[in-house]
């Protein structure tokens, strides 16, 4: 009762309701922040949320969409990496400043703002979000224990199922395991990734130029939907409410002071992490245009078939056998993390509490079902497609997210004497005025192809 009291005092008065229980309640302010500690202490134990957040934007789905984007277009959509990570930053910094000084995560904050039929709406779509990101997890995690132990695809599709069980072990060892845990399988990707990197000998000037934005990009229809594709693989619309409701774990004073204290570690916390996003992001769009589209392999979109021909291009198994490593590591990670996101949406959006196994065992067969029709009647070239089509509806989501958080976050009478300075509120309706505009020529395209 004391924690409930304690997670609705001090929340501003903009808000219709500040009763119920907190965002993700057995973890809430459930980690304590050192009061008379150094500046470096301090941003140690704020430090963790923002790597769970970046797990989202290195997910399998990236790799389908940055590999293919390497082999057809070489270092070309680098800048698209780039602009989507930075557009990342600055939201989920939104995301995670609304937790903060309102108490509430972008789920409740959007149940409290609008009516039953828009909440259930915007609800639906996240579901549907969350279902597509899980549906790249499985097919990830499926095709590395392929490519590594030679495990047909669709028993691999079956076995992720089991993870649930891993979920539960983890979850009983508290938060700040799972951040350590997330954060170790970060370092092997990144480890994994260098090791290719140094292996394939990208011409690094290429590299560089590959940054400067391309008009290229926007007139070339085939590149256009693959920008875009990376842009709802890199920009996780689920991460918005994942984010929001992970910093309220640490027990940091509520008072204005203290929170604008947190707003300044938890930004670092997710800028640091998502630059290492960035890193992984770009290492496997760079691995896959030096290997690939320098040797002209320029239609190299499967990821099954990447790791085949890496061997043999840079004359070790090694490159092959890290790639695979990394494959495996970043779908488990976007497990743990797609189960918080998925608990957090439902609780905060319609209030139903589930078990967390049994929402997770319903958000993974969600996943499971459409994988396991697909790999049996497509086979492999049939995953590699599904895998890609679900990060278009990852993007196509994302404005539902995005709109409100803006909205919330810039309005004075929500966020009180926290709510975004002018020139941030630009730039974030600037950003997420590019996103709608990019999903309705994506739409329009799909449509009319």
């Amino acid at each position: 009762m004391e924690d409930l009291q304690e997670s609705t005092a001090g929340r501003l008065p903009g808000w219709r309701s500040n009763q119920g229980l907190p965002s993700l309640p057995e973890a809430h302010r459930s980690l304590r922040i050192p009061t008379n500690a150094k500046w470096f202490r301090k941003f140690l134990a704020f430090a963790g949320p923002g790597y769970m957040v970046a797990v989202g934007y290195m997910d399998p789905g990236n790799w389908a969409t940055d590999i293919e984007g390497g082999s057809r277009f070489g270092y070309t959509l680098l800048s698209v990496i780039l602009i989507s990570n930075l557009m990342a930053i600055l939201l989920q910094s939104l995301a995670g400043k609304l937790g903060i000084v309102t108490g509430k995560d972008l789920a409740q904050a959007c149940r409290d703002n609008y009516s039953k039929p828009v909440v259930w709406g915007l609800w639906i779509l996240c579901e549907l979000a969350i279902a597509a990101c899980d549906l790249a997890e499985v097919i990830g995690t499926a095709i590395a224990l392929n490519l590594l132990f030679g495990l047909p695809l669709l028993y691999g599709v079956i076995i992720t199922a089991v993870d649930v069980l891993l979920i539960l072990i983890l979850q009983n060892k508290g938060f700040r395991f799972l951040e350590m845990l997330i954060i170790v399988l970060i370092a092997t990707i990144a480890v994994c990734f260098g090791i290719d990197l140094f292996l394939t000998g990208p011409n690094m000037g290429s590299v560089l130029t590959g940054y400067i934005p391309s008009a290229e990009v926007i007139s070339n229809p085939q590149m256009l939907y693959v920008a875009i594709a990376i842009l709802g693989a890199t920009v996780m619309p689920h991460n918005l409410y994942l984010h929001s409701s992970i910093v309220q774990t640490r027990q940091f004073d509520q008072s204005a002071i203290g929170k604008r204290q947190a707003i300044k570690y938890m930004t670092w916390d997710s800028t640091i992490a998502l630059t290492f996003a960035l890193f992984i992001n770009s290492a496997i769009l760079i691995v896959s245009a030096a290997a690939f589209h320098t040797s002209g392999l320029t239609e190299v979109t499967d990821i099954g078939d990447a790791y085949h021909l890496l061997t043999p291009i840079v004359g070790t198994t090694l490159g092959s056998i890290m790639f695979a490593v990394a494959l495996l590591a970043s779908g488990q990670n976007s497990t743990l993390t797609g189960t918080l996101a998925g608990q957090i949406v439902m609780e905060g959006f319609i209030n139903i509490r589930l078990k967390p196994w049994l929402r997770r065992l319903i958000t993974r067969l969600i996943a499971i079902i459409p994988a396991v029709i697909v790999t049996a009647i497509y086979g492999d070239s049939g995953v590699q497609d599904l895998l890609i089509f679900s990060q278009v509806i990852l993007s196509l989501q994302l404005p539902f997210a995005v709109v409100p958080l803006v909205k919330f976050t810039g309005s004075k009478i929500k966020m009180g004497e926290f709510a975004n300075k002018t020139w941030i509120n630009i730039l974030a309706w600037v950003v997420t005025g590019i996103i709608i505009t990019l999903n309705v020529y994506l739409l329009v395209q799909t449509i009319t192809s």
